[in-house]
């Protein structure tokens, strides 16, 4: 009976402990077999746990780091483990994956000191068998890296394979991006998605001035840049806890990619008038548009989830915007009373988002190739019941954050090929400030998040 409990306090599971390795841990888990989203899991952790400054560092680089690499620590542990993956315990395999993370690329961490906390937590989410089983595994990785083994194919006999493990994306995308962009351009745009992402913000005109939040910021101890891009813009290289800024400078900013705001610009919405976005949520792109318009007029901010409506008031609330009507509605149903009733009509319609795998570290493992072929037919129909809302005079703005021509340039081409009493209209490059009927911003050539946009109007 005693040698029984003795075994069962034995393999009893403990807590994960409160640093950045339990921490991490708990997170993966939360994005890989829950399906969260890194940046909202990890946020949610730093606003309910205390961490040390060092420990915070360490966890947003285990946490992001892993994600990023899942498909090559993936690939390195199948070197190591005799069984499929997917037959893993999967506490047992984030602890797998979060520990080869550091032994294959965190070179600062003692290798000992990796297999020594990784052994920890399988006790934590597993039992004993698990800890020996990962220390087994840990173990025999070290040895094959040491003797050579664990080497990419060469990029001559499997150019999409090499640099897929080399970069950590899918190899179907990597495949798919040598054709339009060529060898030199994918590695850029591969190198490019695993860089850190700079927080950027977009000022309220509403209630101040770029200059003066650039300065406020800088009390606060933010390190911030205009951004060249767009003249509402701030970009942030260093900046406090986002709650600390809000609680001091709460209606000032909202936080939006540069290329996300450029949107707003190219609709050139005036005072007075009727705008329509068909697809608002969480209501970046809506807010600016206020902002445009003086907070004068009206706008009809719309989306298909009742519960991403809430996240456009809150939104508008806290920046002092008193004219947008959430709706909810479906961008592919025409609603008749709405035939040419706004001067200006915005598609933000949802795609496939290859041009912001920046940000969206789990994003690139969850796409599938078939994926992409679902989005053409679904802009179209959102494109054509939006065509039909725009007064005489008036203007449409269609624009994605992805790189996928299919659902840009050629699918506004499907478009104007079907309505031809529609056709592009010129906008200023927010760079050169030449005319452009279309804007296709390139992260391996324009420095910033992938996004299209392009203005249509009437003949």
């Amino acid at each position: 009976m005693q040698k029984q409990q003795s075994k069962q306090t034995k393999n009893k599971k403990q807590q994960l402990p409160n640093n950045a390795r339990g921490a991490a841990l708990m997170v993966l888990q939360q994005v890989w077999d829950e399906g969260a989203y890194t940046n909202i899991a990890v946020n949610k952790y730093l606003r309910t746990h205390e961490l040390e400054d060092v420990e915070r560092r360490l966890f947003t680089e285990l946490v992001y780091g892993s994600v990023k690499a899942l498909g090559t620590l993936d690939w390195y542990l199948a070197k190591c483990v005799s069984r499929p993956l997917a037959q893993l315990e999967k506490p047992v395999l984030a602890v797998l994956r979060l520990s080869v993370y550091q032994l294959i690329y965190m070179t600062r961490i003692p290798a000992a000191a990796a297999c020594n906390e990784a052994v920890k937590l399988a006790r934590c989410v597993s039992h004993e068998g698990s800890a020996k089983f990962v220390n087994g595994v840990l173990r025999g990785l070290l040895r094959k890296q040491q003797a050579g083994e664990l080497n990419f194919p060469a990029a001559e006999q499997d150019d999409a394979g090499f640099l897929s493990l080399q970069y950590y994306h899918p190899r179907w995308l990597v495949k798919r991006w040598l054709g339009p962009w060529g060898r030199e351009g994918t590695e850029k745009l591969l190198a490019f998605d695993n860089t850190a992402a700079p927080v950027c913000l977009r000022v309220n005109t509403l209630v101040t001035t770029r200059e003066k939040l650039m300065a406020a910021l800088a009390d606060e101890g933010a390190e911030v840049q205009a951004s060249q891009w767009c003249a509402d813009g701030i970009v942030c290289t260093k900046l406090p806890a986002l709650s600390k800024l809000l609680g001091k400078l709460h209606n000032a900013f909202y936080v939006q990619d540069e290329s996300s705001m450029l949107v707003a610009g190219v609709a050139a919405p005036k005072a007075g008038m009727a705008v329509l976005d068909l697809c608002s949520a969480p209501g970046g792109k809506t807010t600016h548009l206020a902002q445009l318009m003086e907070n004068r007029g009206s706008i009809i901010a719309c989306d298909i989830h009742e519960h991403k409506l809430q996240l456009i008031q809150e939104n508008a609330a806290r920046l002092g915007i008193s004219i947008i009507q959430p709706q909810i509605n479906d961008g592919t149903v025409l609603r008749e009373e709405w035939l040419q009733k706004f001067d200006r009509v915005l598609v933000d319609a949802p795609c496939s988002g290859t041009g912001v795998l920046r940000r969206r570290a789990e994003a690139r493992w969850r796409k599938q190739r078939a994926d992409l072929k679902l989005f053409p037919p679904l802009q179209l129909a959102i494109l054509h019941n939006a065509a039909q809302y725009v007064k005489a005079g008036g203007r449409l703005v269609y624009s994605t954050c992805t790189i996928e021509q299919s659902e840009n340039h050629y699918l506004i081409e499907e478009f104007l090929a079907n309505n031809s009493e529609w056709r592009r209209a010129a906008f200023a490059h927010p760079l050169t400030g030449e005319p452009v009927e279309e804007l296709q911003l390139l992260p391996q050539k324009d420095g910033i998040d992938g996004f299209y946009i392009c203005a249509l109007e009437r003949k």
